[in-house]
């Protein structure tokens, strides 16, 4: 019997589809990534970039030279300009702005061929800290009310180079997804003076059903109503609503979780393509009691269609239970 299930984080509805059920197998596709002879991302070609904004490096190396393990650079192709201002105006009923923003990339590391998920654990620890300097330095910037930390694995999944790189754009409005986190959130906290997601945490802990992958610090789980298969959700197991808050200490337990996590799916479902975003509370909320800053890892292993679009729910044919259980195993 298909079943309806809720979100009570997104305050959405999902629909897990039992009597469609796939195992790991059935999502698994040819791999075609194109070949390319040149790629901008790559080590010694630095001078192909924009100037680089961060880096880690050998001591005592001039930026944009060799000697490096990870850059951020802008963006060649922004999807919002850095100059300039908002200029706010009305049309009427309609309201627009200036596309004021920054958007960099994070290049996670000089070799071509490799991933997120095996790279080794201080350099994936690099790119987790790139995200948390970033974030800290833009938040400086006061047009600037959040900052989406977004990466884009495989060509199914959006990404227009193959080499490994993760992306950020600062935005001077807060995203409507994250917006609608909030407000839920924000309602349960005024009823019961809890954290919601701090609630999920102790119960997916104590029933087991879901849980991906734990440590002393993070959870990894499949959440209750995942709107796709194979759905992980990476937080913190105490309660913080800022990601540039982590310390150095924690970057590391975050970075071994998160690898395990990604190395899990690459095992089960064969090196799927995949997205992952960062949540976290705006920068108008920096001590928030509320909102609790997570990762959503989503493998893109079926297709948004017209239900979707026009209903604004989804369709799961893989109860998270069994997601969880084949990661949990592996």
């Amino acid at each position: 019997m298909p079943e309806l299930r809720k979100d009570p984080v997104a305050n959405r509805w999902v629909i897990i589809s039992s009597e469609r059920a796939q195992r790991p197998h059935a999502f698994v596709s040819p791999k075609i990534e194109k070949k390319i002879s040149f790629c901008p991302f790559d080590y010694g070609n630095e001078h192909i970039t924009p100037n680089e904004i961060l880096a880690v490096r050998l001591a005592g190396t001039p930026k944009n030279t060799p000697n490096w393990t990870l850059r951020v650079v802008p963006n060649k192709f922004p999807a919002l300009r850095i100059e300039g201002d908002l200029n706010r105006e009305g049309e009427g009923v309609y309201d627009k702005m200036n596309g004021i923003g920054a958007h960099e990339v994070i290049i996670e590391t000089p070799n071509h061929d490799e991933t997120l998920a095996n790279l080794e654990i201080t350099k994936f620890k690099d790119v987790l800290w790139a995200y948390r300097e970033r974030m800290v330095d833009l938040k400086k910037d006061i047009r600037f009310k959040y900052v989406l930390v977004f990466k884009n694995h495989g060509e199914q999944a959006g990404a227009s180079l193959p080499h490994s790189h993760s992306q950020l754009i600062a935005l001077p409005i807060v995203p409507k997804r994250v917006l609608e986190e909030i407000e839920s959130c924000s309602r349960y906290y005024n009823f019961k003076e809890r954290c919601l997601i701090c609630d999920i945490v102790r119960q997916e802990i104590q029933q087991g059903v879901r849980v991906v992958a734990e440590n002393k610090d993070y959870l990894a789980f499949c959440p209750f109503a995942s709107r796709f298969p194979f759905e992980v959700w990476l937080l913190p197991k105490k309660h913080e609503s800022c990601y540039e808050k982590i310390n150095d200490a924690e970057l590391e337990k975050l970075a071994s979780i998160f690898k395990l996590v990604l190395q899990r799916l690459d095992v089960v479902l064969e090196e799927p393509p995949y997205n992952f975003v960062l949540h976290t509370a705006p920068f108008t909320e920096i001590h928030s009691a509320y909102y609790h800053w997570h990762f959503e890892i989503i493998p893109k292993l079926t297709k948004v269609a017209g239900f979707e679009w026009g209903s604004g729910f989804y369709i799961n044919p893989t109860p998270p239970e069994e997601s969880a259980k084949y990661l949990r195993e592996i």
